[in-house]
C-alpha cells in the first residue's frame, strides 16, 4: 500500500514519516538547507511479514502543489497532518480538497506535536477536523495525536495505517506506471521511478514510453524499494530501462511506461467535472487551466457541454482541451488549478479519453457519454442500444484498459456480436440487413432502368447512416452472403439486372466490338449513330445507359471506351514507373495527339495521373478505380518501349 501525506508546511509531515519508517524523505540539498520539503520524497516500512509500507512525501508550501499533485495521483490512502500547536491552514484546507477531488475514502488524519499542546487543546483541534472533513471523502475518519519528537502515538498511527488494508488497485489489464522522477545510475542506466497504476511489469517486458511512443526494454526492478522479479499494480517501482534511443533526456515528470497495446496520446479528454464549492464564481466555457493528470502538468482549457457556465459546487459534463498529448484512461482523475496555479478549483474522472473534436455537444454524444461513465459490465450493453448502434471494440477496451479476450466476454454477456472489430446487438445487425436490401429494393422499382446504386449513395440512403468504415463492413458481410452484388461501380440485388431490348441488344454487340477493335481510338457517338443509321440522341442515349452500368466509361464528350481498356490504359501510364510526357503516352497506344491529350485529362480530373508542367505521373493508390490492371496491359506497355 502506498500512503501519501498531504498538510501545510511546517506542520511536521517529512518529520512524522521519518519517525514511521526511519527514513528521512527530503533528499535535495535545497530541502535540507531550508527545512522544508520541495519535491515528493519517498519512504519504506518493513511490516515484517514480507510487505513494505511504502509513503509518498509531498510539499507543503502553495508553491509546490504542483509537485505535491505529481505524488498524490498514485496513492492507496491519505495521512493527513495537522499541526496541534497551528490546526488548519490554508493547505490543509487545499490538500484535503485535493484528496477529495481525488476520490480517496481511505485515509488518516495525524495531529502531530502533541508534545507541545495540553489535552484541551488537542480535543479542541479534534473538533474543528471532525468538521472540515465532514463535507469530504474522508468523513469520519480516525484522528491519532502524535509526537514525532517524543514517539507519542507512533506505533498507534502505524497499526492504523495498516489497518486500512492493501491496495485496492487490481491486476488485470496492461502495464501502467505513471513516471514521478528518472536519472541515470552509474553501470546500470537510465531509471524511472512511480506508481504503477494497473497491471503488472516484469524483468524483459517490452514497453512503451508515452506520449513519446519510445521502446522500453526493463533491464531490472525494484518494487517497494527491494529487488523483484515483479512488481504489481498499488506498488512503487524503479525501473531500469534499455532502448535504442532512450536516455534521460527524452523522459519526464508526467510520461507513462505502458504495455504497446495502451499507447493512444490524446490531448482530447471527455471529463465529467465539479467545480468546488468555494469558488466564488461560475466556471465559464473555455476557461484556461493547469490539468494535473497522473504524474503529468499541462495547460489546456474546459470545454463545457452543458452549458456556457457551470457554478460553484456544481457537476457537469465538459472536454479538456490540452496543448499537449497525454497519456489517460477512464476512470483516471484530474484536478484543475486556475490560470495563475494559485489555487485548485476543480476535479474531474475521465469519461472517455478519446473526445471528439466536433459535435461534442450533440445529443448523440451527450448520450455515449453517459453510457461511458457507467462501469464495464454495464456501458457496453448501453452503448450498443443507443442510436449509434455499434461500439468500435478495440478503442472500448484501450480507453478502459481492458484486454481483447475481456472485452470479448464483456460483449457476449451483453448479447452481442463482432463484425470486423465493431460490436453489434443482433438486432441492429438484422435490422440493417433488412435497410440494405429494401433500400436497393425501392430503388430498383423506382429506377427499373438504373444498374444500381455507388456505395456513398447507398449509405446515406439507408435509414440509419453508418459512419464509412461500420458501412463497409456491414456491406461486406451482405455481400458475401449473396444478399447485396457488386457490378461494376454499383451495388445491386441479385435478381436485378439492366436488359436492353432486342434492338438495343443487337446494337450493343456491334458496338462493342467496334470499341474492341479500336480500343485506343474509338468512333465517337455520330460516328456510331452514322454507321449504323440510328439518330443521334438515341445513341447516345444507349451508350449513356451503358455507362451507368459500368460497361463503358465516357473520357471525353461523346467518346466511350471500353471499361477494361481503360483499365489497361492506367496500367500502360504506370508501367513508365516515372514522369512521362503526353507524346511517350500517344506513342504508347499509337492514337494520335489529340485522342491521347483527352485520355490524359480524363486521368488528370479522376485523380489517376498528377500533371506537373510536360510531365505526369501515376498516383498509386487510385490505379484500380476502374477495375485490376490487366497483366497484358503491362505487356504492352513493355512491347511499346
Amino acid at each position: 500500500m502506498i500512503v501519501g501525506t498531504a498538510g501545510h508546511i511546517d506542520h511536521g509531515k517529512t518529520a512524522l514519516v521519518k519517525a514511521l519508517t526511519g527514513v528521512d524523505a527530503d533528499r535535495l540539498k535545497e530541502e535540507k538547507a531550508r527545512g522544508i520539503t520541495i519535491d515528493l520524497g519517498y519512504a519504506y516500512s518493513d511490516l515484517g511479514d514480507g510487505r513494505q509500507l511504502g509513503f509518498v512525501d509531498v510539499p507543503g508550501h502553495e508553491r509546490f502543489v504542483h509537485n505535491m499533485l505529481a505524488g498524490a495521483t498514485g496513492i492507496d490512502a491519505a495521512l493527513l497532518v495537522v499541526s496541534s500547536v497551528e490546526g488548519i491552514k490554508p493547505q490543509t484546507v487545499e490538500h484535503l480538497q485535493i484528496v477529495d477531488l481525488l476520490g480517496l475514502d481511505r485515509g488518516i488524519v495525524a495531529l502531530t506535536k502533541a508534545d507541545l499542546v495540553d489535552d484541551d487543546q488537542i480535543l479542541e483541534r479534534m473538533a474543528e477536523i471532525e468538521i472540515l472533513l465532514s463535507t469530504t471523502s474522508l468523513k469520519g475518519a480516525e484522528i491519532v495525536p502524535v509526537s514525532a519528537l517524543s514517539g507519542r502515538g507512533v506505533d498507534e498511527l502505524k497499526t492504523r495505517l495498516l489497518a486500512l488494508g492493501e491496495s485496492g488497485k487490481g491486476t488485470t489489464g496492461f502495464a501502467r506506471l505513471a513516471v514521478d522522477r528518472s536519472f541515470v545510475l552509474t553501470g546500470a542506466g537510465v531509471v524511472v521511478t512511480g506508481t504503477i497504476h494497473a497491471g503488472e511489469i516484469r524483468v524483459d517486458d517490452r514497453l512503451l514510453l508515452s506520449p513519446s511512443g519510445l521502446e522500453a526494454r526493463v533491464r531490472s526492478l525494484h518494487a517497494q524499494n527491494r529487488a523483484a522479479e515483479v512488481g504489481r499494480a498499488g506498488e512503487r517501482c524503479a525501473l531500469n530501462l534499455s532502448g535504442p534511443r532512450l536516455s534521460k533526456d527524452v523522459i519526464r515528470r508526467g510520461d507513462w511506461v505502458i504495455g504497446p497495446d495502451l499507447h493512444a496520446p490524446t490531448d482530447r479528454i471527455d471529463v465529467r467535472l465539479s467545480l468546488l464549492g468555494s469558488e466564488g464564481q461560475p466556471l465559464r466555457h473555455w476557461s484556461p487551466v493547469h490539468v494535473h493528470l497522473g504524474s503529468a502538468h499541462v495547460m489546456g482549457r474546459v470545454a463545457l457541454l452543458e452549458g456556457e457556465k457551470l457554478a460553484p459546487g456544481a457537476t457537469g459534463l465538459a472536454q479538456l482541451v490540452l496543448e499537449e498529448k497525454v497519456g489517460a484512461l477512464a476512470g483516471d482523475r484530474v484536478i484543475l488549478r486556475d490560470p495563475s496555479a494559485n489555487r485548485t478549483v476543480a476535479g474531474a474522472s475521465v469519461i472517455d479519453p478519446f473526445g471528439p473534436p466536433r459535435n461534442r455537444r450533440s445529443l448523440r454524444r451527450l448520450n455515449e457519454l453517459q453510457a461511458l461513465g457507467q462501469p464495464d459490465e454495464d456501458a457496453l450493453p448501453t452503448l450498443l442500444g443507443l442510436d449509434s448502434g455499434f461500439v468500435e471494440l478495440r478503442r472500448f477496451g484501450q480507453a478502459r484498459n481492458l484486454r481483447p479476450a475481456d472485452v470479448t466476454s464483456l460483449l457476449q454477456s451483453a448479447g452481442g456480436a463482432e463484425l470486423d472489430g465493431f460490436g453489434f446487438l443482433a438486432d441492429t445487425v438484422a435490422a440493417a440487413r433488412a435497410d440494405f436490401v429494401g433500400t436497393l429494393a425501392a430503388f430498383h422499382r423506382d429506377k427499373p432502368d438504373a444498374p444500381g446504386l455507388q456505395p456513398e449513395r447507398l449509405r446515406v440512403a439507408l435509414a440509419r447512416r453508418w459512419p464509412i468504415p461500420v458501412f463497409k463492413v456491414l456491406l461486406d458481410q451482405e455481400i458475401k452472403a449473396k444478399k447485396v452484388t457488386v457490378d461494376g461501380p454499383y451495388l445491386r440485388l441479385p435478381g436485378h439486372s439492366l436488359k436492353l431490348g432486342a434492338r438495343d441488344e443487337a446494337l450493343w454487340r456491334k458496338i462493342a466490338a467496334d470499341l474492341q477493335r479500336e480500343r485506343f481510338k474509338p468512333p465517337r457517338v455520330r460516328d456510331f449513330a452514322t454507321a449504323y443509321s440510328v439518330a443521334e440522341v438515341d445513341m447516345r442515349r444507349l451508350l449513356q445507359r451503358l455507362a451507368r452500368v459500368g460497361q463503358v466509361v465516357e473520357v471525353a464528350p461523346d467518346q466511350y471506351f471500353l471499361r477494361p481498356v481503360v483499365a489497361e490504359m492506367i496500367a500502360i501510364a504506370h508501367g513508365f514507373g516515372r514522369d512521362f510526357t503526353a507524346a511517350e503516352f500517344r506513342d504508347r497506344l499509337d492514337n494520335g495527339r489529340k485522342v491521347a491529350i483527352l485520355i490524359l485529362e480524363f486521368f488528370d480530373r479522376h485523380g489517376i495521373t498528377i500533371r506537373r508542367g510536360d510531365f505526369r505521373r501515376t498516383v498509386a493508390q487510385k490505379l484500380e478505380q476502374y477495375g485490376p490492371l490487366p497483366k497484358a496491359a503491362d505487356k504492352v506497355a513493355v512491347a511499346g518501349g
